[in-house]
């Protein structure tokens, strides 16, 4: 009896044990189907994610790749594309022509009508030039108004043409017809160049050759604007070399008293003593030095020397100042005054002998700096002359509240004074509006008897122009300056302020 009861106690708890068995593996089934779900849930979520991040940077490259008027590609990712089409052209043995688009007077349209009819304008060019594109091709907004055009067609001086045309017909803004054109520059690979750069380079030459030529036209690069790269190429070379040499020298222009034509100032101009070209004008290479961040550099180095050769010359009476002309880059320089001063300082010529000519646009561009520079010269003695004035900008207002010493009337006035009416008005006007502000007045470009006796009569201080002498180097302004002297007599002695010499 005892055995049967312990067999029915095993046997209740082996019936116990597996239902509790049962029940754990229900629950933990349960539980697999409910993580199964979570993970499907969770894997569907993900999925969505890594597709809102895909797209989010497919937008994000979309943008970065995309000019934001016209929708067309952008500067960064059009030189990434002209680099890769350059390369599949290599391994094809095919050609790429580059087209550099630019519009012509666009500044004036945004001046007319405002900038967003420009913008519409913008708009209007993007949407032709992608209309001119064929299968294949790329078109870019480089920035502003270039645009640029990548083909591997081969009818290039035709396609050139077609879209010139394209770009010149009327477009309707804000009820008004306005007549677009457009300027085009086109380089070739591999015949003009075997890399992006240079092949953009390329197109620009050709660019800028079409606007000089008068603009509505495409220009395409040729052996004549290959000679024109070398030669600028070479002669980049040769000036950071020059500079440093002391082949860039100062000459000297007098000016003259109005009254008595007695030479009593003169203005330092550059020239280069080239060793193959011999003489070079600033027009060769002021803006190239602009261009490449030398002319700091080299009108420090032709300042020092013409202050250095001038000193004797002021202080035995002939003359009673030197002028200086200062690039516009070099003024935005907020050390730029003091950098002249202490440059001065290293020379013997006074302070208060030297002027130094700012152009009005200038004052235009940033007055505040302007003024601050100003007034630090002028307490060192240092005198300062308003050049160019009377081409556009001029500024009665700044006259007033700079001590500004001298205005220069601009040449490209003095040409009709005494001839003009209108123009003699408005000369003699600006003469008396500087004249009560006891402003010394001096003309520069004066080349005929008639202009002077206008000036004179006028009320002009000093003159100066072909009419009484050309630039010429220190050694010949030197005896004109004695012999101007020996007619006249020595001006009086300049003051004796002279900012101390370093060192």
């Amino acid at each position: 009896m005892a055995g049967l009861n312990s067999s029915t106690e095993r046997h209740k708890e082996d019936g116990r044990a597996q239902g509790e068995a049962e029940a754990l593996l229900e629950t933990r089934t349960q539980e697999l189907r409910q993580a199964g779900e979570d993970f499907r849930a969770m894997s569907t979520a993900l999925s969505v994610r890594v597709a809102e991040l895909e797209a989010e940077r497919s937008l994000t490259l979309h943008l970065a790749r995309t000019d934001a008027l016209t929708g067309l590609l952008n500067r960064g990712a059009f030189t990434s594309a002209l680099i890769e089409r350059m390369e599949d052209a290599q391994e094809a043995g095919e050609r790429v022509a580059l087209f550099v688009v630019d519009l012509d007077r666009f500044k004036h349209l945004n001046d007319t009508l405002g900038h967003h009819a420009g913008d519409l304008l913008l708009n209007e060019i993007g949407a032709r030039l992608r209309a001119q594109a064929r299968p294949g091709d790329l078109v870019a907004r480089l920035g502003g108004d270039e645009f640029a055009l990548i083909s591997a067609h081969a009818d290039i001086a035709v396609r050139a043409d077609q879209i010139t045309a394209a770009l010149a017909q009327p477009y309707w803004i804000y009820g008004r017809t306005v007549a677009p054109s457009a300027s085009m520059g086109v380089a070739v690979f591999p015949d003009d160049a075997d890399d992006a750069t240079d092949l953009q380079r390329f197109a620009d030459m050709a660019l800028y050759r079409a606007k000089a030529s008068g603009g509505r036209r495409a220009s395409i690069f040729d052996n004549e604007l290959r000679e024109a790269s070398n030669r600028r190429s070479n002669l980049e070379t040769d000036l950071r070399r020059a500079i440093p040499a002391g082949e860039i020298v100062p000459w000297y222009q007098p000016v003259v008293n109005a009254q008595d034509s007695r030479i009593v100032g003169v203005e330092v101009l550059s020239r280069w003593n080239h060793p193959e070209q011999g003489l070079l004008l600033p027009g060769t290479f002021v803006p190239l030095a602009e261009e490449l961040g030398l002319i700091g550099q080299m009108d420090a180095t032709v300042f020092a020397a013409a202050c250095q050769r001038a000193a004797p010359w002021v202080a035995e009476g002939l003359i009673d100042t030197i002028s200086c002309n200062v690039s516009p880059r070099e003024l935005l320089d907020p050390s730029f005054s003091r950098n002249l001063i202490r440059r001065l300082r290293a020379t013997d010529l006074p302070a208060t002998a030297l002027t130094v000519e700012i152009t009005e646009t200038f004052l235009v561009d940033d007055l505040d700096l302007a003024r601050r520079h100003i007034e630090r010269l002028a307490a060192c003695g240092i005198r300062v002359a308003l050049d160019d004035f009377g081409t556009g900008y001029s500024n009665l207002r700044a006259l007033m509240q700079l001590p500004i010493h001298t205005v220069k009337l601009d040449q490209s006035l003095i040409g009709d004074v005494g001839r003009e009416p209108r123009v003699s008005k408005l000369v003699r006007a600006m003469l008396n509006a500087a004249r009560s502000l006891d402003i010394r007045i001096v003309a520069e470009g004066v080349e005929d008897e008639a202009q002077a006796l206008f000036l004179r009569a006028a009320g002009c201080d000093r003159l100066q122009g072909f009419l009484f002498a050309r630039p010429m180097p220190a050694e010949a302004v030197e005896v004109r300056l004695r012999e101007s002297a020996a007619a006249t007599g020595p001006l009086p002695a300049v003051a004796p302020a002279r900012l101390r010499r370093a060192g």
